[in-house]
């Protein structure tokens, strides 16, 4: 299994601005062979019996130059164009089979990185040796033992950063402690909220440190272009920008080792996130939880612990179904949290009744993967889960 450790370095500023130089060449060499596949595709256009561009191609074209036109492309290591081509040649694949949109070019300051192949660094404790650079410090060792496949070196505001790729044999975690089957419903107000009742509010980052972004960002928007006080204001914004990624990304690790560790199967709704985002009164809320991210960590983490995923279909109506009787209700506002079922009686948290039907859900797929013909939840006055003919058969992806 493939495993990347990412770990922030330690340059001192002559080894920084060099980092600085090598990702500036890698970006340079990406868009000058972007440009050069555009202008010779074109050209196959009107002479068909042209050879049409392709990654291989470009880089031995570049090679035959640089010497001459691009000479300060030797003062960095040579993997810094070279991958970069073969990283457009990955775009471009994307791009024909419908994976991604069409390749775009890099900016400064936003695609600062350049990649290494295994053969052309080493790693040693806290250290990390790069070609034409030497020896650089690192905040920590590499925690994975295993074939090292590539790095790849990025700047992250002020600090940069390796991303070392580890072919593990064993990348397996301690198994979960198997606290049965749990439903996981995600959502703005709480972040996840569980069938056991319990919830999280998630760490809100985006709207805990929006004042000081406004702030920062006017500052910005008020600074003279090319002067100092911009590029201070500008670094300011980025450190700022960072901090709120950082704080994101804590807390969903977090959530998603405390739910992996405990729970065997966990059931989770798959979310249409990008749609979710068109609804621009909660288009902000919806992007500052990471919904998609979560489901990530929860998907791989769970596959490390030996456990499963069971994702239910998008359409299944978690929130607006009793989880004690299975009446469905017709509408169900957005704004309404509390609800009581019509045919039972039941008093439901819109969120909590949510996480149960999910849990339900996996449930009723886990007994049908092992063979129960009609398996399916049988809803009861605690909401506990069987087999029979009033159970709800709805369709689910295997994750």
């Amino acid at each position: 299994m493939l495993l990347a450790h990412r770990i922030r370095l330690d340059p001192n500023k002559v080894q920084a601005t060099h980092l600085a130089r090598a990702a500036g060449t890698a970006r340079f060499a990406y868009n000058w062979a972007l440009a050069e596949w555009q202008r010779q595709y074109e050209a196959c256009k009107l002479h068909p019996e042209l050879p049409k561009p392709n990654e291989a191609a470009l880089r031995r074209q570049l090679n035959a130059i640089k010497r001459t036109q691009f000479p300060w492309m030797l003062d960095v290591t040579k993997n810094a164009p070279q991958m970069a081509i073969i990283q457009l040649g990955r775009a471009f694949q994307n791009f024909f089979e419908k994976r991604a949109r069409y390749p775009r070019f890099r900016r400064k300051g936003t695609h600062d990185r350049f990649s290494l192949t295994n053969d052309q660094f080493q790693v040693d404790g806290k250290r990390l040796r790069i070609p034409k650079l030497g020896w650089l410090r690192m905040q920590e060792a590499l925690r994975f033992t295993g074939k090292i496949v590539s790095a790849s070196i990025s700047r992250t505001a002020d600090h940069w950063y390796a991303s070392i790729t580890v072919d593990t044999p064993d990348a397996s975690l301690p198994q979960a402690e198997n606290q049965g089957v749990v439903g996981v419903d995600f959502g703005v107000t709480r972040l996840a909220t569980l069938s056991t009742g319990e919830t999280f509010a998630g760490p809100k980052a985006l709207r805990t440190l929006l004042e000081q972004l406004r702030r920062l960002s006017r500052s910005l928007s008020r600074k003279v272009k090319g002067s100092r006080n911009r590029s201070k204001a500008k670094r300011a914004l980025a450190r700022l920008h960072a901090r709120i990624a950082n704080v994101r990304a804590d807390g969903l690790h977090q959530l998603s080792t405390n739910i992996t560790r405990r729970f065997h199967t966990i059931g989770i709704e798959d979310l249409h996130v990008k749609g979710m985002l068109r609804n621009h009164c909660l288009a902000r809320a919806i992007a500052d939880m990471g919904f998609h991210e979560l489901r990530r960590q929860i998907e791989y983490k769970a596959k490390q612990r030996g456990g499963q995923v069971i994702v239910v279909d998008r359409w299944y109506a978690s929130s607006k179904t009793c989880s004690s009787c299975g009446h469905k209700l017709n509408v169900l506002a957005l704004g309404t949290r509390l609800w009581t079922c019509p045919a039972c009686g039941t008093l439901h948290d819109r969120d909590v009744n949510a996480a149960i039907n999910l849990r339900n859900m996996a449930v009723s797929s886990t007994v049908s993967a092992c063979g129960g013909e009609g398996a399916g939840p049988v809803y009861g006055a605690q909401g506990e889960t069987g087999s029979g003919e009033a159970g709800i058969q709805r369709k689910v992806n295997y994750a």
